[in-house]
């Protein structure tokens, strides 16, 4: 999309234009003297699933919607495979780390099951929603592969980088609620000492030493408390019958708790706020004058018809 109005029409599969444009930016990158970061954000698999003929062929005896799922996942791999040959290109492949992670967990409606048996799907703070593969790959300091349990989070990623680059300690805005787990990379870490912490869509959940606590709605103070490392799929509430790890939990989850909203009413800053002109909420996209020149186009993409529908009709 240009300045001047005009769409370009791509052929291939969405994940693979991704993966050719961030190599291009890398490639790019490598001419310089300055540590290269790339975030590269795959918009599948995601509803409503459309696979190529070829991806979803080996999945013909599953459903329609299951069919375009896996064949959406085939097509991902593909490009991750892309990006790693194309890294190797470069040759910058040995001192390059390529972090991997879901955002969420596995969907419902599709089979085989996608969450392994945990309970719960996305948009849940049950283990299924939140539950996610993580690969890291690093061959000048990951020399051998292994698969380690011990638990991390998305919220991980930027203090890590941040000491392997040699970030000032400042450059992280506290209270932060991740580690850095450059350690992990080259040997066990034992246990986590930090809870891992969620909020989502007036939920929350906190999970620490293998226990999760769980509030369904940030408006009743009601909790479950789950033994994640002898109930993994989260069928018994052990909250009245464990009231000691019940209530050191609770402590810890009701103090980040509030210090959330004080993240989000800008008190984390020195200044006490955000900006002065900190710009007010927008609607969607499909609502904005920008996108207007673009929207008949769009309608045509089985991702964005609904939404632009939904969007007009308010």
């Amino acid at each position: 999309m240009s300045r001047q109005g005009k769409f370009e029409e791509f052929e291939g599969d969405s994940s693979e234009i991704t993966v050719e444009e961030a190599l291009k930016f890398i490639k790019r990158k490598t001419k310089g003297d300055k540590p290269i970061f790339t975030v590269i954000w795959f918009g599948t698999p995601h509803r409503p699933f459309v696979a190529s003929e070829g991806d979803k062929a080996p999945f013909n005896k599953l459903d329609k919607n299951s069919q375009n799922h896996y064949g959406e996942l085939v097509a991902m791999d593909r490009s991750i495979g892309a990006l790693r040959k194309g890294l190797r290109d470069l040759g910058i492949e040995q001192n390059t780390l390529v972090w991997f992670c879901s955002d969420n967990g596995g969907l419902n409606k599709i089979v085989p099951d996608t969450v392994g048996g945990l309970r719960g799907n996305k948009n849940t703070l049950f283990e299924g929603g939140l539950r996610v593969p993580s690969i890291v790959e690093w061959p000048a300091v990951i020399t051998e592969a292994r698969i380690t349990e011990f638990p991390t989070v998305t919220m991980d990623i930027f203090p890590t980088i941040a000491e392997i680059v040699g970030l000032p300690d400042y450059a992280l805005l506290k209270p932060s609620d991740g580690i850095s787990i450059e350690k992990l990379f080259k040997k066990e870490a034992g246990y986590r000492d930090k809870a891992i912490p969620f909020r989502h869509m007036g939920r929350g959940a906190m999970i620490h030493k293998g226990f999760k606590l769980i509030n369904l709605d940030l408006e009743k103070d009601e909790y479950e408390l789950y033994d994640l490392s002898n109930d993994g799929t989260e069928s018994v509430d052990i909250f009245t019958t464990r009231p000691e790890i019940a209530k050191s939990l609770l402590k810890k989850y009701k103090a980040w708790h509030e210090s959330v909203d004080a993240s989000v009413s800008g008190k984390d800053y020195p200044e006490g706020l955000v900006m002065d002109n900190n710009p007010e909420p927008q609607r969607r996209w499909p609502g904005l004058d920008e996108y207007e020149p673009y929207i008949e186009q769009f309608k045509q993409r089985p991702e964005y018809s609904k939404e632009i529908e939904r969007e007009r009709k308010k």
